[in-house]
């Protein structure tokens, strides 16, 4: 469960209990609206808009929220100051200023805001594809400069050509949807989409190099990351028309600047517009300045008033809710969509989570794989993973382990994980089921929830059995003949420890398995001692000791 980072102090004499809001850091500039919906939360907002990157890791150290635009970069050493981070906001839609992969493993949730810069975004780029087509920031300039040379800004009509849209996603969409009604013919590639998804009299769906041929106009809008960084070099450039033209409202390294300079200086393509560059702001020596046929504008797709003042109010809404009621809105890099959904099933949750933990005190070894099954009424297998790897891996790391992140930090110690459903649940209403598998022989545990979300282990270890997760318990393997359990009990007393219950159960090979519980931990002289009980095959201390121990067994 996220919990409200505050730290309460408490006056020793007056015993008044003093709360100290938790912080959200803001190090870009937003509306005031949105500053005051943190505020009205009790939220502290600290505003840092023009700080030193020095300045800027100073005042995260204690924050759980971090707001940001594009000019802040949060990298791994931000990430690792801000010790109480739980949500980093982008207020807007391109977060490659942010290290995911970091916050990820952080247990940092990263959230944006896709949907309200949206209109702003698809009408700068129309905009910008209508002023470069007619030569219109040219003839600004000459007219202000005196000129009068009309007849060599003879421009192209949009209609009849070919638009090429690079990213079908919100924004590439109301780009077509506006560029539809201008006559234009519109193809698009986006590797996540398929023909199907679109109506083919308005859009063809096509690879991306057949859309480079082919387009008049070619628009980009797709993040920026290790597949689209410099994705029009030089030789995709030259794969344009002579007449083609490129506009990018997306992110800046998507092309590479040094080679659109030279394809417009070469005359390899007609023309250019960019809003977004690799370095912001642009540096002076920017080769893109001084290219000629290009339009360019300071990152302008979503600074409208509307846009500001949407995004601001946007972002500051899901931190408040993140933050003081677990409700999740556009994460980023959160593995389950729903958290609502995770309520409905917390009972399921905390008993995988358990499961997880008594695991790796059975495996203590290095773990090749992980499989989670679930059945019956648990038909979303994915939660109930990651919170067995939540369980399984909190001894494991000393870092902050949650849902965010556990996944990923499973991978990096090399485990591979499975989950599956099956609608195989036996005569439980659900079930889960664990395999876990290292150097040794895998091991085994199945556990549901029974009635008014009692959790309970239903097999160990290949035997059939039920218990209540709690306290202290050791997991015996014996052979079944008479008078094992009085020798347990018998060493047991012996060594002044208080059996709480002993739970059997019986299989056809002629072995027993038993859970005994017990009221403290047993020290490793006094299981050396209970494992020399001939009968005893093998003997495993487990204990799980943050659930309240019942009065009775």
């Amino acid at each position: 469960m996220v919990q409200r980072w505050i730290c309460a102090k408490f006056d020793s004499l007056a015993r008044v209990k003093i709360i100290t809001p938790m912080k959200v850091l803001v190090t870009d500039p937003i509306t005031k609206s949105g500053i005051s919906i943190l505020k009205e939360a009790n939220i502290n907002v600290v505003q840092l808009n023009n700080a030193s990157v020095d300045d800027k890791l100073n005042a995260c150290v204690d924050a759980a929220g971090w707001i940001v635009r594009s000019g802040t970069s949060i990298d791994p050493k931000a990430i690792k100051a801000a010790k109480r981070l739980r949500v980093i906001g982008r207020a807007g839609v391109g977060v490659d200023n942010i290290d995911i992969s970091a916050a990820t493993r952080g247990g940092i949730v990263v959230m944006n805001t896709p949907d309200v810069n949206t209109i702003s975004a698809a009408e700068h780029t129309i905009a910008m594809m209508l002023a470069l087509s007619r030569n219109i920031s040219i003839g600004d300039l000459e007219i202000k400069q005196k000129k009068w040379n009309r007849h060599l800004l003879v421009g192209s009509e949009i209609k009849n050509k070919t638009l090429g849209i690079i990213g079908l996603g919100k924004i590439g969409k109301e780009v077509m949807k506006r560029c539809l009604p201008f006559g234009m013919n519109v193809i698009g590639f986006d590797p996540f989409v398929n023909q199907e998804m679109f109506n083919q009299e308005e859009i063809k769906i096509v690879e991306l190099d057949e859309l480079t041929r082919n387009a008049d106009f070619v628009t980009i809008h797709v993040p920026l990351n290790d597949k689209t960084r410099d994705l029009f070099n030089f030789n995709r450039l030259k794969l344009m028309k002579k007449t083609a033209r490129i506009i990018n409202v997306s992110r800046g390294g998507i092309i590479n600047e040094q080679d659109l300079a030279k394809a417009l200086t070469i005359k390899a393509i007609a023309g250019a517009a960019i809003d977004v560059f690799a370095q912001e702001p642009v540096e002076k020596d920017n080769p893109l300045i001084d290219a000629p046929n290009i339009l360019l504008t300071p990152h302008l797709g979503a600074s409208t008033k509307e846009a500001k003042e949407g995004v601001s109010i946007s972002i500051c809404e899901q931190l408040r809710d993140y933050l003081l009621e677990e409700k999740l809105s556009n994460a980023i890099n959160m593995p389950i969509s729903d958290l609502s959904t995770m309520k409905e099933i917390q009972s399921s949750l905390d008993l995988a989570e358990t499961m997880g933990r008594l695991q790796d005190q059975l495996n203590p070894e290095a773990i090749k794989k992980i499989q989670v099954e679930c059945s019956g009424s648990l038909e979303d297998s994915k939660p109930i993973a990651l919170a067995f790897l939540k369980g399984f891996l909190g001894r494991r790391i000393p870092e902050r382990i949650n849902y965010i992140n556990s996944e990923a930090l499973a991978i990096d110690l090399g485990i591979k994980i499975e989950h599956s459903y099956t609608n195989d649940s036996g005569s439980y209403t659900n079930l889960i089921r664990t395999r876990v598998s290292g150097i040794s022989k895998p091991t085994r545990i199945a556990g549901s929830i029974f009635g008014q979300n009692e959790p309970r282990l239903v097999n160990i270890l290949g035997f059939d059995i039920d218990v209540k997760p709690y306290g202290y318990m050791l997991f015996a393997k014996n052979k079944d003949v008479p008078g094992v359990i009085g020798k347990v009990g018998t060493a047991l007393g012996d060594f002044n420890v208080n059996i709480g219950g002993f739970i059997l159960s019986r299989a056809e090979k002629g072995q027993a398995f038993s859970v005994v519980r017990v009221d403290n931990m047993i020290s490793d002289e006094n299981l050396s001692e209970l494992r020399k009980i001939p009968e005893i095959i093998s003997l495993k201390p487990v204990s799980y000791t943050h659930l309240t121990l019942p009065t009775k067994a």
